[in-house]
């Protein structure tokens, strides 16, 4: 009704566990949110980022998926999304350490150049150098609107396993339009 992903889901047990993040595969998250021309640019961004990821061998971990793409942000807002949120939460390549892996991670890194490239606001957090404080943070900052409406959002697996079906599905959508 406001426009967001219940951080509970609905019809549920208030203190179970059906709330956010909520995992999603790939391929769903990219049927459920490519809605528009504006949305399959970002999305397009967000799977071309996480290719670069896989390139560099990052593909163990997991992403969450937030800001005002997950949100109706054209009817409660009347704009579309600019970027989409993402911070990822990764496992370093086997054998690889934080400082030897660093120059391959940069490209990554560079909020600025990231946004600008792919669409996407995005963060890394390495795994399991983080703290309970580091993961309260995020969960807090992203289970609410700026507005303090209590939202929900999004988690993807970071194995590359359903980034071709994605792809095809928004190759498929952006092809056929939009209204």
């Amino acid at each position: 009704m406001a426009g967001v992903i219940p951080p509970i889901k609905p019809g549920t047990d208030p203190a179970g566990p059906d709330r956010s993040p909520y995992k999603v595969p790939m391929n769903n998250f990219v049927d459920r949110f490519c809605l528009s021309s504006e949305r399959s640019v970002i999305l397009k961004g967000l799977l071309d980022l996480r290719a670069g990821l896989h390139s560099i061998g990052v593909v163990q971990g997991f992403q969450w998926i937030d800001g005002s793409f997950l949100e109706h942000i054209e009817d409660t807002d009347g704009r579309p999304p600019n970027d989409v949120d993402v911070v990822t939460f990764a496992f370093l390549p086997t054998g690889q350490t934080q400082a030897s892996f660093l120059p391959f991670l940069q490209p990554y890194l560079d909020r600025t150049a990231v946004k600008a490239t792919f669409k996407v606001d995005h963060f890394v957090k390495i795994l399991p150098n983080i703290g309970v404080r580091d993961v309260c943070y995020w969960h807090s900052l992203w289970s609410h609107r700026r507005d303090g409406l209590w939202k929900g959002y999004a988690e993807i697996d970071l194995a590359p396993t359903d980034d071709a079906d994605a792809a095809a599905i928004l190759s498929a959508k952006t092809g056929a339009g939009f209204k």
